[in-house]
């Protein structure tokens, strides 16, 4: 598939640089020739970032993270100074809301334009002040079937004995939580005290079943069968299945969580034109494909969701990697929770893990 998109790339790109004027600076441009990016880890084609720097003469120094919470705590304890940070939905809305990332200007992202409609105006950035979504996924279960041989459709799988030792969990207090809340039929933004020690008392329980808490490494410990079955992202399901045809997706009966990841500019940028460039440029149709074809994520673009769903997508991959409305509705997306209740989860998560 990627020689295929290559090609069409190759075709692409001369009419793209001209409506986007990617191939120059734009005026008053900052005299520094770098950008300093923070994304999630195997979240982009690294291709696309040669690409930048030898239409630009921008040089990108990238960084990853493994959780929304991470990214935060370093953004924070201000340890670093980044340009375009890539977050999730209810991770902007704090952002917003505590003054850490500042709005950008859009006549330096016109392709802004290209975002499909259904992802702009969200909760999380209701008038598109300050984000330009990136990608939308969903997290389902992702099991072995040559070490388990029964089928799975619930999140039951994840606190069940006769696993353990085998079951991975997320490494940070809103993934887990959230998958225990939707288990015991809760919304996973409650903020009732009750339902989230409800949880609480669920992870406690499932403590001894697991092999680890881990973020990224979830992709290798399933990849290679050592471990058997852990929830993550349904697009790097796509990924792993290549390597491990072993390999099941499922979105619990339960439902689960939808999320949509959106470039934004921290408070501070050394590079801020730079980095409305580096978004513009990460929006484009041609760039959008290479990242969806290396990542297996539906992109905020529309027109590369269409070509992509028309021209390269084996159909029966189509509902993992573009939910349909009706799985949707049973996902929750993650909203910013009250600062006490973001007190409680720290403190439960510190017992839990301790």
């Amino acid at each position: 598939m990627k020689k295929i998109i290559l090609i069409l790339i190759a075709l692409f790109i001369p009419i793209t640089l001209f409506v986007s004027g990617c191939g120059a600076a734009p005026t008053g441009q900052s005299q520094s020739n770098f950008v300093n990016v923070y994304n999630w880890g195997e979240y982009i084609d690294m291709d696309v970032l040669k690409i930048f720097e030898q239409e630009t003469g921008i040089k990108v120094n990238y960084s990853v993270f493994q959780s929304n919470e991470e990214m935060y705590s370093i953004l924070k304890g201000g340890g670093a100074s980044f340009d375009v940070i890539i977050p999730s939905d209810y991770m902007i809305s704090r952002l917003i809301e505590e003054d850490m990332i500042q709005k950008p200007d859009f006549a330096n992202i016109p392709l802004f334009s290209l975002i499909d409609d259904e992802y702009k105006n969200l909760d999380f950035d209701p008038g598109n002040e300050y984000s330009i979504p990136y990608m939308i996924g969903t997290v389902g279960l992702i099991y072995n079937t040559a070490k388990i041989k029964e089928d799975i459709t619930s999140w039951d799988a994840l606190f069940d004995a006769k696993y353990s030792g085998q079951i991975l969990m997320f490494d940070n207090p809103r993934d887990a939580f959230g998958i225990a809340l939707k288990y015991l039929g809760y919304y996973q933004n409650t903020v009732k005290e009750t339902e989230i020690r409800e949880a609480f008392d669920l992870l406690v329980e499932q403590k001894p079943l697991l092999q680890a808490y881990v973020m990224d490494q979830i992709f290798d410990k399933l990849e290679s069968g050592e471990a058997a079955i852990a929830p993550y992202y349904a697009g790097d399901y796509l990924i792993m299945l290549e390597n491990n045809p072993d390999l099941m997706f499922v979105r619990p009966d339960e439902g689960s969580n939808a999320f949509v990841d959106a470039m934004v500019i921290p408070v501070g940028a050394r590079n801020k034109e730079n980095a409305e460039l580096f978004i513009n440029f990460m929006t484009r149709t041609d760039i959008a494909l290479m990242n969806m074809e290396f990542i297996s994520y539906a992109s905020a673009n529309a027109e590369a969701n269409e070509i992509f769903m028309d021209e390269f997508l084996d159909p029966e991959d189509s509902e993992i990697m573009f939910a349909s409305t009706k799985t949707l509705e049973d996902c929750d997306v993650f909203t910013d929770l009250p600062p006490h209740i973001l007190e409680l989860y720290n403190t439960l998560w510190i017992e839990l893990k301790s």
